[in-house]
């Protein structure tokens, strides 16, 4: 029945189903105060939802509003790493509360933050298929100018690269949006600069997690912490972005767990399944397989 009515009324109805969830309960002036819309047009929209979700409020008429009932079941789908972002950040999408009320959800300082002329300029080289020129400094280097062949930006967790390919070492490797001062736009690239030839990038490699064995002395914490099935968590991720994540959860790769120290909570029990993938390097502890 979603599907079926207009993205205007879907809005409306979201910020219902948003207010009921996190709030509790919702004013109809709230709907009317955040849409702009008239009095019978925002009772419209209350029926409509009670209509769809019967069981998920109930209206107060001393208090003159609605709350959520014991029975509530979300009529929207609200991601929980999408909502907790928006909330942290109050960055609305039209189908929430946010900008409403201050949410008491935080997330630290990000200390890596890009130029958003930079990040256009590669997006644009991205989307129509152009290399680029740039100016990128370097930790063992310094500052030289670089030709590039962008074809994804990538959050590693920490901070933001540009996947691309480098006619200097002609390889693709990872490149800190930060260092990069200056971007020219360039002719197509060469066919082997593609992102299909990224071997890395599309290459899925299977990563199977468990509480490390020696430095959690409660691993059920562990595996609440991170979903974990039958003591362990299975994921497949991309050899470009594997090193990355094993760094970010600070996971034990070593060959038995040898890592000492409260940060080591997980390890990485299939070590020697992951031959030949470069961005391991910067795991934690981790040693190519002999």
């Amino acid at each position: 029945m979603l599907a079926s009515i207009s993205f205007a009324q879907r809005q409306r109805l979201a910020y219902i189903d948003f207010c009921l969830l996190f709030k509790g309960a919702i004013y109809r002036q709230d709907l009317i105060n955040r849409f702009e819309v008239g009095l019978s047009a925002g009772s419209r929209d209350f029926n409509l939802y009670k209509e769809m979700a019967p069981d998920n409020l109930e209206y107060d008429s001393r208090e003159k509003r609605y709350f959520q009932t014991s029975q509530f079941k979300p009529l929207f789908e609200h991601d929980a790493q999408r909502t907790l972002t928006k909330l942290a950040n109050d960055i609305s999408d039209g189908f929430d509360a946010i900008g409403d009320i201050h949410f008491p959800v935080e997330a630290p300082s990000s200390l890596n933050v890009p130029d958003i002329f930079i990040v256009a300029k590669l997006v644009q080289a991205i989307l129509n298929n152009r290399a680029v020129s740039v100016i990128y400094t370097s930790l063992s280097s310094g500052s030289a100018a670089r030709e590039l062949v962008p074809h994804a930006i990538v959050d590693n967790g920490l901070r933001w690269h540009v996947r691309a390919f480098d006619r200097k070492s002609q390889s693709f490797r990872d490149f800190v949006l930060t260092r990069v001062s200056k971007v020219t736009l360039k002719s197509e690239p060469a066919a082997n600069e593609l992102a299909e030839y990224d071997s890395e990038w599309h290459r899925m490699i299977p990563l199977q997690l468990v509480p490390h064995p020696k430095n959690v002395s409660f691993p059920t914490a562990i595996e609440m912490d991170y979903g974990m099935e039958n003591s362990q968590l299975l994921i497949n991720v991309r050899a470009a972005m594997a090193g990355y994540l094993l760094r970010r959860w600070n996971v034990d790769c070593t060959e038995r767990g040898t890592l000492e120290g409260a940060e080591y909570q997980l390890w990485l029990q299939n070590r020697f399944t992951l031959r030949d993938v470069d961005n391991l390097a910067i795991a934690p502890g981790y040693a190519e397989p002999k």
